[in-house]
C-alpha cells in the first residue's frame, strides 16, 4: 500500500514527470521519468530500479539527448 513519505495521504497515480538533479554542483534535467506522484501534495517517488537508472545516467553511462541554457536567480 503507497504512503506519502512527505504528507501521509494514501492516494496516488502513475505519472512521467520531468527533474532536476544537482551532478557536481550542476543541474541536470531528466525527462520522462515513470514515477507514483501523491494525489494530495504531489511529491514524486521513483521505483529502486529507475533511481539505479537515473543514477547511471546522469554520472556519465549515457550521453545526454541535448543541452540547454539556463537562467539562475537567488532568492536572497
Amino acid at each position: 500500500m503507497y504512503r506519502c513519505q512527505v504528507c501521509g495521504a494514501t492516494e496516488a497515480r502513475s505519472e512521467v514527470v520531468s527533474e532536476v538533479f544537482l551532478v557536481d554542483r550542476l543541474p541536470v534535467l531528466v525527462e520522462d521519468i515513470p514515477a507514483v506522484v501523491c494525489a494530495r501534495c504531489g511529491d514524486a517517488t521513483f521505483s529502486r530500479v529507475t533511481t539505479e537508472r537515473i543514477r547511471r545516467m546522469v554520472h556519465g553511462e549515457m550521453r545526454p539527448v541535448r543541452t540547454m541554457r539556463a537562467d539562475v536567480f537567488a532568492y536572497a
